[in-house]
């Protein structure tokens, strides 16, 4: 196995299995000695048998020799950091280190699908495996120093994804990969500008993503769709500021090399930088006026996932869209029905149909054929039954366990989903290989005869979804 692809090994395979354990209630001096007798700097605590919380050697420094307490007179509980940063003994390496990351901290302990301790898991542990990687990629751009960092660094992740395509890596890891590091190169880039140029730009604003991005599904070619929200009670400098701050942080993502988004949906762009409450009426809108454009808007807007900044703004601004959305039948009708506008290519018996001139001679919308039909459907979904975070993945299984699909044709779809995502991804991969712009349009011609079967069926199940939109929720109802 090369050695890239073991930070797509499960969590279980490199975590340390043998982790002591403590209660609240011990005595904290018991526990220092017993972490010092077998030379470890942490101890996970357990509540009525499951994980609670950690004591690492850096909160006995931190909360015990830097505030001159007293050992002898303290309990773990004093002490324990909590709640307990987690990660799922079958999740992937690579995202126990973005979570790690993330959360800025050295360790996550691991856990069973019923919440049981099962090990634990440091950065030690994931850099020990080498040192020309994701992770390392990861710590490259954390110390960016300035945009011409990121912008090497950029075309690097770019590198790493045309590589890693090839090597049998699962899709729905690899567009979760692509969007975790454009994640820290967007985050990096925001801290470089305020330290440098904004210094005394307000906190009380939020960066949000949407759509594929929004989702964590993102793939080689994917362009900006973003926004900011900010709070209502902001004085006029300090929006002035944060127009200037939105601008100049869109216009360096597109010199860095992140594709523009043509539709403008950019948080340089005054219809895309609101108050929390002009965003509700926004919303509102949409709702009262469902015309095709504002539904593709909508259900765009629905996907939104704060990157940087205040989320308790991006809350409130959710749960107002999502109480909306979620109680008017007519809006999430005109979405479902939206997600049937592209029907899969298939003609007579099965025949994929394929464009018969221009540029795209030969080649079919992989977007259009399937993949658009399946994230808007679950979306729809998703928002009646309020199942809508994470990607289309996390959405189809939410739905299993609310009874609203079943288990089977959620596993049929995904796997339609994935290997239609993941045509889309190689033609991006060969498109940057040619020296040309990546695109949704892939070639029968470069698939083989298996892959073209696979590809029927996966186009078969989506004709099968939409049917089952269709009559979930009623389009035969709804008048044009």
């Amino acid at each position: 196995m090369a050695e890239e692809n073991q930070f797509f090994r499960a969590v279980r395979d490199f975590c340390q299995r043998q982790v002591f354990t403590c209660a609240p209630g011990d005595k904290l001096v018991d526990t220092v000695a017993a972490m010092s007798e077998r030379n470890i700097s942490s101890a996970v605590v357990l509540l009525d048998g499951a994980p609670h919380g950690i004591v690492t050697d850096r909160d006995l420094r931190n909360k015990v020799v830097a505030r001159g307490r007293v050992p002898a007179e303290l309990k773990v509980a004093d002490v324990m950091h909590s709640p307990l940063a987690t990660i799922g003994e079958d999740d992937v390496l690579y995202e126990a280190l973005y979570r790690m990351s993330q959360l800025k901290i050295h360790r996550l302990v691991v856990v069973d699908a019923a919440g049981r301790l099962s090990g634990i898991i440091t950065d030690s542990d994931i850099v020990r495996l080498q040192s020309h990687s994701p992770h390392q990629l990861v710590l490259d751009i954390e110390k960016a120093a300035n945009v011409d960092d990121l912008r090497h660094l950029h075309t690097r992740i770019q590198d790493l994804v045309l590589h890693l395509s090839g090597t049998g890596i699962a899709i729905r890891d690899l567009v979760k990969l692509i969007a975790h590091l454009n994640d820290q190169l967007l985050i990096r880039l925001i801290h470089l500008l305020r330290a440098e140029k904004y210094p005394d730009l307000t906190e009380r604003f939020a960066f949000v993503v949407m759509g594929s991005e929004g989702r964590s599904e993102q793939t080689l070619s994917t362009d900006q769709d973003n926004a900011i929200v900010y709070d209502d009670a902001l004085t006029s400098r300090e929006l002035e500021q944060l127009e200037a701050f939105s601008v100049e942080l869109i216009d360096t993502l597109i010199a860095i090399g992140v594709p523009p988004c043509s539709g403008g949906i950019m948080a340089k762009n005054v219809e895309w930088r609101r108050s929390v409450s002009d965003w509700e009426l926004t919303v509102s809108r949409w709702l009262t006026t469902p015309k095709p454009e504002n539904v593709m808007t909508g259900s765009m807007f629905m996907d939104l996932r704060t990157l940087y900044g205040d989320d308790s703004l991006v809350r409130t601004l959710r749960e107002h869209a999502y109480a909306g959305m979620s109680q008017d039948q007519g809006f999430l009708m005109r979405m479902a029905q939206n997600m049937t506008r592209f029907q899969p290519p298939l003609g007579w018996f099965g025949r994929i149909k394929v464009e018969k001139s221009g540029e795209h001679r030969g080649k079919l919308d992989i977007k259009k054929a399937g993949i658009f039909a399946i994230t808007d459907g679950i979306k729809s979904l998703a928002i009646e039954a309020r199942k809508l975070d994470g990607s289309t993945h996390d959405r189809m299984e939410a739905l299993v366990a609310a009874g609203v699909l079943k288990a089977t044709d959620a596993r049929d779809l995904q796997a339609a989903f994935d290997f239609m995502v993941s045509l889309r991804l190689r033609g991006h991969v060969d498109a940057v290989r040619n020296g040309s712009k990546p695109g949704n349009y892939i070639s029968l011609d470069q698939l083989n005869a298996m892959e073209r079967g696979e590809l029927k069926l996966a186009l078969e199940g989506v004709a099968r979804f939409q049917d089952f939109i269709k009559h979930h929720f009623k389009l035969h109802l709804v008048r044009n």
